[in-house]
């Protein structure tokens, strides 16, 4: 575990990175970035005398109407979401442990990326390389025996302990100083903001839930390769099958292009039609079930492994911007009604199936308790016992620059932030 400075450190700290901020706002900033870096320094300007001092596995609970979220510092990660099914009870949809102090040792051991926050470059990078500006940079290879480096390297995002720097009723917002970890170039500034809110919609106005995540990440001295992630990870019928496969269901409608892999799922180049792959075809409704039977053999999760682990990417349609934020995947569950639906600036969404879940580790116990009584519910995280959805950008553009995204991928001081935003919508039929 990585400890961020003391609190009279990271005071001093934020204080010069605000000041200069604000000031190289009015002076360099492109205009459409002048409201997220003026925020973005205010804010810590603001909150900075008076960090929040506690263990990075303290629990902040938000809520309102019909909806409850759990953070922790440890990851910025999310570790519950309690939203009503179709019979108004409550369930928490987010998998992974009850307790905060649960998640390092999960680091240590299974190593999930449950509810974090993954950087500096979500994903994987081809041979733990890349090049910018003539200059090629070597980050610790963490995966596949040091063929590649997957989420940030060997001590990523989700590991470090974020400070909280504003936290009320209804939203939290964490800082991380990145001081060149895992030898990325450079240093970045990232806030993570969260909030939950519940709206009207459909003819008899019904409140509706809403979870809002924001990641905004300025890079402060050099150019470098920035692509966060929130990986959470979802069951929207709460543990109350054994599995996802027989009552989820999941809708890309903007997705007919995936970007193909290897037996490692580093990309080969290619961008392929999902038009051409059944298994990973969405711009339908599909029960997930069928999509894992369309895979076999196929290998989109890796050699010898079936399911998903794919790539997508988002094309909006041509009368709307690129990164508006739009609503881009719809999921639910025909055992509890629950539906969810991800609007997202990201370009990229990166889907993984818990292939590899076994069995081992434990449904929450606040989860099993909810479901004492339902018959076949699960105790145990099964294979295809939950999803991952990672609102991104392109898997390792940043050594295939031929894809023409690296605008979205790379940031200096004189490019603006990189922003990752996205809400998930809860409704139920």
């Amino acid at each position: 575990m990585i400890s961020l400075p003391s609190a009279r450190a990271h005071i001093a700290v934020f204080s010069l990175l605000s000041c200069s901020l604000i000031l190289y706002t009015f002076f360099t900033m492109k205009t459409s970035y002048l409201s997220s870096i003026a925020v973005l320094a205010s804010s810590v300007l603001a909150q900075n005398a008076t960090p929040t001092s506690s263990s990075p596995t303290t629990e902040y609970t938000i809520r309102a109407d019909n909806i409850t979220a759990i953070y922790i510092p440890y990851g910025a990660r999310l570790t519950s979401c309690v939203v009503p099914d179709r019979n108004g009870d409550m369930q928490d949809v987010v998998v992974g442990y009850d307790n905060g102090t649960q998640y390092p040792q999960d680091t240590a051991t299974y190593h999930t990326y449950f509810g974090a926050v993954v950087g500096r470059y979500a994903n994987r990078i081809k041979n733990a390389t890349f090049t910018i500006d003539d200059h090629t940079y070597h980050v610790p290879a963490n995966e596949h025996g040091g063929l590649n480096t997957l989420h940030g390297g060997t001590v990523g995002y989700d590991q470090r302990n974020w400070t909280v720097v504003a936290y009320n009723d209804s939203a939290i917002s964490m800082t991380l100083l990145d001081t060149s970890f895992e030898n990325f170039p450079g240093n970045v500034l990232t806030t993570a903001t969260y909030s939950v809110s519940s709206h009207p919609s459909g003819p008899q106005g019904q409140m509706r839930p809403r979870l809002q995540t924001q990641l905004v990440s300025v890079a402060l001295d050099t150019a470098t390769p920035i692509m966060l992630s929130n990986h959470i990870y979802w069951n929207l019928n709460a543990f109350q099958d054994q599995n996802i496969l027989n009552d989820t269901y999941i809708w890309m409608p903007y997705s007919d292009r995936y970007i193909q892999t290897d037996g490692i799922l580093i990309p080969n180049g290619t961008i392929a039609l999902t038009s051409d792959h059944p298994g990973l075809d969405f711009q339908s409704p599909k029960l997930l079930g069928t999509a894992v039977d369309e895979t076999a053999g196929q290998d989109y999760c890796g050699t010898k492994c079936t399911g998903i682990d794919t790539a997508f990417i988002v094309d909006r349609p041509a009368d709307v911007g690129m990164t508006s934020v739009v609503p881009v995947f719809s999921v639910w569950s025909q055992t509890t009604g629950i539906q969810m639906t991800m609007s997202t600036n990201q370009i990229g969404i990166q889907i993984y199936t818990c292939n590899s879940m076994n069995g081992t580790i434990p449904v929450k116990q606040s989860q099993q308790q909810r479901n004492q009584g339902v018959e076949g519910a699960a105790d145990y995280v099964n294979h295809y016992g939950c999803f991952a959805l990672e609102p991104q950008v392109y898997i390792d553009a940043i050594n295939n620059p031929q894809w023409g995204v690296n605008d979205y991928e790379i940031f200096s001081p004189m490019t603006g932030p990189s922003v990752n935003r996205a809400s998930y919508d809860f409704s139920t039929f």
